[in-house]
């Protein structure tokens, strides 16, 4: 890949590259030897209707209509009727920024060359892309097989006129930006409705988006608990190498690295090494034997997303011999098992972090209970540690799997279903309630910090909870809790801590 642009379905795509390009880091081009190998597919189509030879999707009706012949008259509304047929989606809208990956992801395989599309179609979605002219999609309506195809269905009834897209920060109808930006509808030719709506897009670009929100709860996992390892005056010796090595699973390898290099030097540590405290509760004890299972879990899920970004998923595939075939590489299974394991991931890694907290709030020789000196006219944290119990406890409610469900659909044709599109929206609220319990985690260790000064911890702590200081101070007496939720939940979301420590 060059080092300034990416090349659609020939470059590796992976989840980074593909957030790059939809925030604006990276822009995407399609170059001019996968032009060639789109021509080439066209043409295949185009031979294939030339020989009255019966193709799924292209001269048949679909699903459980795949027996229904079409004539080649009807071909071109066949396709355009597809996009409106299926446009049946409910529920609130997904994030923008998943609606223009899923246009992005859906680019780079089309411009694989496998799917027979026209170049031209290509181009406008690119277009939209290049100006962020973003199709709004409903959330709910696809249950992971046969492609994403209530979702991608709304996804690109904007290239036929209907549907809505955000455009410049409103919700517009697609005729009115086609007219202010002097623009037509496309016409849709035989086999690219079909194509634009095969494809795991909606669960990929969720699983992409996910991918860099759990990335950053873990790393900041890793740092706001050894605040809280110095805040409860636990011991180091867990994160020794001596023990992680016996048992060297990559996660918890590189989080007990991450803890010792967090704490090195530690004036706190030095001070309670003596003590005649046994060994600690496991949520400080087995940070990294849990945190490091959750990073196991994201490696796991990340390879999976970045195997499926570069694959084809449309059906039928036109093969480089010419010959259009009909298998099963839309069926989302691949990636709603993963997906799921990563939701039950990130809601563990919120369930130790609540423990923390529950931990901090016990105080200890110097750190008083509750976080505040004058407690009993001053509740102090202790509510605080009920928000996180309570966004725990949501999350383990989500932590059945969707992939352990099925539905039939299409008269049986489809008689096994995936569910990974609603694993995947799962993992982003569960990702979104993380974020909250880290950031109470965050105050309640700050504050227990403060405590132990004049001592210092290690050079990377100090620094990090300095920052935590500029931005949200010291609690002496109760307060509105709710602006600190508010902040430390930015101070994660910003990545600041992880910059911190690099």
């Amino acid at each position: 890949m060059s080092t300034n642009k990416f090349n659609y379905g020939e470059d590796k795509m992976s989840y980074q590259i593909a957030i790059d390009i939809a925030v604006g880091k990276l822009p995407g081009i399609i170059s001019s030897k996968q032009k060639s190998k789109i021509s080439f597919s066209r043409e295949r189509i185009e031979n294939a209707l030339t020989s009255n030879e019966v193709i799924y999707g292209i001269n048949t009706g679909f699903g459980a209509l795949c027996n229904t012949v079409i004539s080649q008259n009807d071909a071109n509304v066949l396709q355009e009727n597809l996009l409106k047929s299926h446009a049946v989606g409910v529920g609130s809208n997904i994030p923008k920024i998943v609606s223009k990956l899923m246009m992005i992801l859906k680019v780079h395989s089309l411009s694989m060359g496998y799917s027979g599309v026209s170049l031209n179609l290509i181009d406008r979605i690119c277009w939209h892309i290049d100006n962020d002219i973003i199709p709004v999609v409903p959330s709910k309506g696809s249950v992971g097989a046969s492609g994403d195809l209530a979702p991608l269905a709304h996804l690109f009834l904007p290239l036929i006129g209907h549907g809505k897209v955000y455009y410049k920060k409103k919700k517009i109808k697609s005729l009115d930006f086609l007219s202010l930006e002097n623009k037509k509808p496309i016409e849709i030719k035989e086999k690219e409705g079909l194509a634009l709506i095969n494809g795991t897009q909606f669960i990929a670009a969720y699983a992409c988006y996910s991918l860099s929100r759990f990335h950053n709860c873990l790393q900041n996992a890793d740092i706001i608990s050894a605040i809280s390892v110095e805040g409860t005056l636990s011991s180091v010796i867990p994160f020794s190498k001596e023990i992680t090595d016996l048992r060297p699973f990559k996660g918890s390898i590189e989080v007990s690295k991450r803890i010792r290099s967090l704490l090195n030097n530690s004036e706190v540590v030095k001070f309670h090494e003596d003590c005649q405290k046994v060994q600690d509760p496991y949520s400080v004890r087995c940070i990294p034997q849990v945190h490091g299972a959750s990073w196991d879990a994201f490696y796991y899920l990340e390879s999976m997303v970045n195997t499926e970004l570069n694959s084809v998923t449309d059906n039928p595939i036109v093969l480089e011999n010419g010959k259009v075939v009909s298998g099963g590489n839309f069926h989302g299974q691949p990636l709603a098992i993963p997906i799921d394991y990563n939701v039950i991931a990130a809601s563990e890694l919120g369930n130790i972090s609540d423990r923390r907290i529950y931990l901090l709030l016990k105080g200890n020789d110097k750190v008083p209970k509750l976080l505040l000196k004058n407690t009993g006219l001053n509740s102090g944290f202790m509510i605080l540690q009920y928000t996180s119990a309570a966004l725990v406890s949501e999350n383990k409610n989500l932590c059945f799997p969707s992939s352990a469900d099925s539905i039939t659909t299409s008269l049986g044709q489809e008689d096994h279903v995936s569910m990974g599109s609603i694993g995947s929206v799962k993992l982003l609220r569960v990702l979104k309630n993380l974020e909250k319990i880290l950031a109470i985690e965050l105050l309640c260790s700050s504050q227990a910090f403060d405590f132990l000064k004049p001592l210092k911890s290690g050079k990377k702590v100090n620094k990090c909870h300095d920052f935590i200081r500029t931005k949200i101070s010291h609690c002496e007496s109760d307060k509105v809790f709710i602006e600190d939720i508010i902040e430390a939940t930015k101070i994660i979301k910003s990545k600041k801590l992880v910059q911190l420590i690099s």
